[in-house]
């Protein structure tokens, strides 16, 4: 048995991405899973594929812009489950745009700040009630190297990332002994999707800084296969890319922790990444 063993984890954004590796992980681990995204097949699809290797599961439709789908996830957990231990916000999108590209970038920002703000908001909120009446509770919120400092092609996305922060910290100093929080910041991880919500490819440049040419080449050597093998090896300390599922099991190892220990803040980089935040 490990810390993790039973606790009930909901998941949002489960059907993809980070999400789907760390629901499968956790279930590994003898987690109960709730998946819940917008895309309700695949959420669907994903607690079948975990139940029929034994976990406990269950997939069901969540709009996180929703504060009343949110609730009704957290419902639908409780009453599935008996309780509800932990939340991971993970559903987000990253529209890197710079303040230049605003007429094609608008509608996305918008949509930014409906889903990466309001609506790990709307599973935080979702998450208190069950959580504060148990007397304990773990969120876990997924933010991003880019809020930690403003840069230029991620105004909106790193504010949005920024804000998540500051959700984190002050429900963890408001409930302070009953739900641990828990802020995670990946870098880049190229593997998981984020990158097709960029309204401006040039727009990385902003944690790229000074190693922004030297990114361009190992990009382009990926598409033609001419790449250093070391970058692409995880045991080697040249490693520029993180792939989703080491991710994962960073958020899955703050997830199997006894209640006791709370890890707050954690950073996630490939060591030889380009990434300057």
């Amino acid at each position: 048995m490990t810390p993790i063993s039973d606790k009930v984890i909901v998941i949002t954004g489960a059907a993809g991405g980070f999400g789907q590796h760390i629901a499968r992980q956790a279930a590994g681990l003898g987690a109960r899973i709730v998946a819940t995204d917008i895309d309700e097949a695949g959420a669907i699809a994903l607690a079948e594929a975990l139940a029929a290797d034994g976990a406990a599961a269950v997939g069901m439709v969540g709009d996180v812009t929703s504060a009343a789908s949110m609730q009704a996830v957290a419902t639908a957990a409780v009453s599935r489950f008996g309780t509800l231990d932990c939340w991971v916000n993970n559903a987000g999108v990253m529209p890197l745009a710079f303040f230049s590209d605003h007429e094609q970038a608008l509608e996305a920002w918008s949509r930014c700040i409906d889903i990466n703000i309001k609506g790990v908001l709307h599973g935080m909120i979702a998450a208190y009630e069950p959580m504060m009446a148990a007397g304990r509770g773990h969120v876990v919120n997924l933010s991003s190297i880019y809020g930690n400092f403003p840069v230029v092609g991620a105004g909106v996305y790193g504010a949005s990332k920024a804000a998540v922060n500051f959700l984190s910290e002050s429900m963890r100093v408001e409930t302070q002994g009953r739900i641990k929080v828990t802020t995670v910041k990946p870098t880049g991880v190229p593997a998981t999707g984020l990158a097709q919500g960029i309204v401006n490819d040039a727009a990385v440049v902003g944690i790229l800084g000074q190693n922004a040419a030297a990114y361009g080449q190992l990009m382009a050597g990926l598409q033609t296969g001419d790449t250093d093998p070391a970058y692409l090896d995880a045991d080697a300390i040249e490693y520029a890319m993180l792939a989703p599922e080491q991710l994962a099991e960073q958020v899955v190892y703050v997830l199997n922790q006894p209640w006791g220990v709370s890890v707050g803040d954690i950073t996630v980089r490939a060591s030889g990444d380009g990434f300057i935040l």
